[in-house]
């Protein structure tokens, strides 16, 4: 994920930190320094700290259970809002599911338990429900928060646990894809419903909401995208009738293709037919007018694209999109020849396609030369 940065690595999966928990640490010390200065401040930040770890250890909770299934974690990333562990794979069958999604709750179940046999009797409810409050007990609020994580991530909504253990429920009777739409809406209403009770109540609920809801459209999309690319290669409805440029073209040659053709990136080739770079519409307006018609397309192309190998999924294409902010990937043959273009219009569409009729099953098609 951009703008984190690597703690450290346990058992091969790495630990990353997005830079805005500094913004979060530093909200943190200036509101405590209001309430008790300096000392009230860092006993913030120290608190802090000790929730993000219980959420790195729900994260290791998620972790083990996939691993148990054989999915690897190469990564889990801190954010404000709480940790994201990167699956390499999503769980196929409702019991890996439900396995893995409650893994994590069980986790924060476990160590609030043990806060409150350390603490014994002196721990009330009152102090439990006030986590936020600095003059209460410190281990006290950090047992309080570990319940509140359990409650939290167990509503019913992607892309909190609870919407995953819906579907896995959901999916013991009907398709995963149709099992995801159903959890995917139902935690959408719940978002609804949490918005309006933001409205009136606090406004942080309403952020909330917001991602709430677009977490489960972008959920029940992949799902439904995983459904299409079952059984189906980047071969079969990748762009194949594409214009490219050579290695010793101008940027005035990316200009009359671009007015041309209907095509938005370039792939640039060499002599061999091998992927040395991509072309975009935004990259051809601004050579253009920083560089003008006569630079080299080698100089102001994007480098940074990946290529996939034809016989893989299409899922594999979008993943590698996303995970380099691209806005395309070269498609290349076991030559390592380019012979197609993936990119996010042509995904748009098969998924327009499966909400059109959710039989759809891309085919094989002939290439169109070139």
């Amino acid at each position: 994920m951009k703008w984190s940065f690597k703690l450290g690595s346990v058992a091969g999966t790495e630990i990353r930190v997005h830079m805005t928990f500094a913004l979060l640490l530093i909200w943190i010390w200036v509101m405590h320094y209001r309430i008790g200065g300096p000392p009230a401040a860092w006993e913030g930040v120290a608190f802090i700290i000790s929730v993000f770890v219980c959420v790195v250890l729900h994260e290791f909770g998620h972790i083990a259970a996939a691993r148990s299934f054989g999915i690897k974690t190469p990564d889990i990333t801190l954010l404000p809002i709480g940790g994201l562990a990167r699956l390499e794979r999503n769980p196929t069958k409702p019991l890996e599911e439900f396995v893995i999604a409650i893994a994590g709750p069980l986790v924060n179940v476990v160590i609030a338990a043990l806060v409150v046999l350390v603490v014994g009797g002196t721990l009330g409810w009152e102090q439990l429900v006030a986590p936020q409050d600095p003059r209460v007990d410190f281990l006290a609020r950090l047992a309080g928060v570990n319940i509140f994580l359990v409650l939290f991530n167990m509503i019913p909504a992607f892309p909190m646990d609870g919407g995953r253990v819906l579907r896995a429920i959901l999916a013991r009777r009907l398709s995963w894809t149709r099992a995801t739409r159903l959890a995917a809406r139902t935690g959408q209403a719940i978002a609804l419903a949490m918005g309006i009770f933001g409205v009136v109540f606090n406004p942080l609920l309403i952020l909330i909401a917001i991602f709430v809801y677009f977490a489960a459209e972008t959920e029940a999309q992949s799902s439904e995208l995983q459904a299409i690319s079952d059984g189906t290669s980047v071969a079969n409805v990748m762009i194949t009738d594409f214009a490219t440029l050579g290695p010793h073209a101008r940027v005035g040659e990316a200009v009359e293709l671009l007015l041309a053709t209907s095509q938005s990136e370039f792939p640039v080739v060499n002599e061999a037919g091998r992927f040395e770079g991509l072309m975009t519409r935004g990259g051809i307006v601004q050579a253009m007018k920083e560089r003008g018609a006569n630079a080299p397309v080698l100089t102001v192309m994007l480098r940074d694209i990946p290529t996939v190998d034809e016989r893989s999924h299409i899922d594999v294409s979008l993943r590698l999109m996303q995970e380099a902010s691209a806005p395309a990937v070269a498609v290349i043959d076991g030559s390592h020849r380019v012979v197609g273009i993936m990119n996010y219009e042509t995904i748009g569409e098969l998924l327009m396609l499966r909400n059109a009729d959710g039989r759809f099953q891309p085919g094989r098609r002939d290439r169109r030369s070139r």
